[in-house]
């Protein structure tokens, strides 16, 4: 009998809406649609209060959605509900484990729940990919706050789900944790296993994800791959150093967005959209200017979190 295909997207909310009682009440989600493809690593994006932790609870059954839909690798979270949960692991902001218990003791108890088999079990594996096989039976209690993190991610790991939620993975841990974490999520994610990763590193999601939704105010304002985002801004700023000192911007240039930032320094600001950098330099080279140095800067996800979060927010 041949197996189940797997399904061609690991998440998918349709109208998903949340509304906690007040008085007076909050609508923390305002009926979003949201897909997350199988196998991607997926950026989930967003201020504070935004609605990320009520859509990951939602995900984890901690919290009753109001209205709408949500499947986790083709389960419905309502009418197949044991299933869905199975086919992911969460790691929540909050460091919640039992300090009497070892993390080998803590993995083995987790994997029990989930009811896997002692001879398909893992534990040795994913102790020694999160660096804790030294610390694997010392009590949790002992473990620095970087080790409970490893320990936490290490707990969603032990079932082997096909989809894992990181939900602030490195906040408050050191340099060497961010890029072993980082490592071991880009083998995962090779393997197969979607990824979903909430941060506020604008510059670690950038780097990690291949496709980003922005939530604000309970609404998704964006959501496309990484690269296209980056590119909505449709901005660049080129900085010419000039070999001598010049005191206005020449004629030839003034149909650009140019300005002069300093006696030899030559601001140009454009859109690629419509104008190419060659058109520039050739204006630059027709004013008989000579251009000793040149550095270029282009928007990068910071700048469109805070473009469109504050566009949000303004209306």
């Amino acid at each position: 009998m041949a197996a189940p295909a797997e399904p061609s997207l690991a998440i998918s909310a349709r109208d998903l809406r949340k509304t906690y009682r007040g008085p007076p009440p909050k609508e923390a989600l305002k009926g979003i649609d949201l897909d997350v493809p199988r196998s991607s690593i997926f950026g989930l994006l967003g201020p504070n209060g935004a609605g990320k932790s009520t859509f990951i609870n939602i995900l984890a059954s901690l919290v009753t959605k109001t209205s709408g839909s949500v499947e986790i690798w083709g389960n419905d979270i309502d009418r197949a509900r044991r299933a869905a949960s199975s086919m992911i692991g969460i790691v929540p902001q909050e460091l919640v484990i039992d300090p009497f218990f070892t993390p080998r003791e803590t993995l083995e108890l987790q994997a029990g729940y989930y009811g896997v088999p002692k001879d398909a079990r893992r534990t040795d594996e994913i102790l020694s990919a999160l660096g804790l096989t030294e610390h694997a039976d010392a009590y949790s209690r002992r473990l620095s706050g970087g080790m409970r993190r490893r320990l936490m991610v290490a707990k969603a790991m032990v079932h082997d789900p096909p989809v894992l939620v990181l939900d602030e993975p490195t906040a408050g841990v050191d340099v060497e944790l961010r890029v072993q974490l980082w490592d071991y999520v880009r083998v995962l994610n090779a393997r197969g296993t979607t990824v979903v990763l909430t941060t506020h590193y604008l510059e670690e999601a950038e780097q990690m994800c291949d496709r980003i939704a922005i939530i604000n105010h309970g609404e998704v304002v964006a959501c496309d791959s990484t690269d296209t985002l980056v590119r909505r801004l449709d901005e660049k700023e080129i900085a010419l150093v000039l070999d001598h000192d010049i005191a206005d911007v020449p004629a030839a240039l003034k149909r650009f967005n140019s300005q002069l930032s300093g006696p030899r320094r030559l601001v140009v600001r454009y859109r690629p959209s419509e104008t190419r950098v060659e058109e520039i330099l050739a204006a630059v080279g027709g004013a008989g200017l000579r251009v000793v140095d040149l550095s270029t800067f282009e928007p990068d996800l910071e700048d469109l979190f805070l473009s469109l979060t504050s566009r949000s927010n303004a209306a």
